[in-house]
């Protein structure tokens, strides 16, 4: 009987969890904070955009990344003055720590001066770093 109480509940309990897990993945949000944060070339290894900037933090291992690096590097090819930055987050702890970058891929739209105006975990569309980065922009 109680086998038959875990077959039922671990189903439930993961569909309750990945729902709107699956519903926030990969949206772009604005967090309070992150508005104060500013970010250099010299802190991501890379120079910033004239315009905007889209920053990845990837792992060496993770399937999202390598999809997540195609999208912004499209977006970034589009539109004039937007570069794609891809920062290793094993290699730079401190920065991911800093940042509260808790998964891979995550995405950080910076404008032109290189604060982040919007941030996104997992596989963004493309059509939403597009709009992140009108914002930006």
């Amino acid at each position: 009987m109680a086998g038959r109480a875990v077959w039922v509940a671990a189903p439930a309990a993961a569909t309750a969890f990945g729902l709107p897990q699956a519903g926030r993945d990969g949206r772009t949000r604005v967090r309070t904070r992150d508005g104060a944060v500013r970010l250099s070339g010299a802190e991501l290894g890379g120079a910033l955009g004239e315009r905007a900037t889209l920053v990845q933090f990837s792992s060496a291992f993770c399937q999202p990344c390598r999809a997540t690096r195609r999208v912004l590097a499209e977006v970034a090819g589009m539109v004039d003055g937007v570069a794609h930055v891809e920062v290793d987050a094993e290699a730079r702890l401190e920065l991911v720590r800093r940042l509260e970058v808790l998964r891979t891929p995550t995405v950080l739209v910076l404008d032109a001066d290189g604060r982040v105006v919007r941030r996104a975990a997992g596989l963004p569309r493309k059509a939403d770093v597009i709009a992140a980065l009108g914002e930006a922009v």
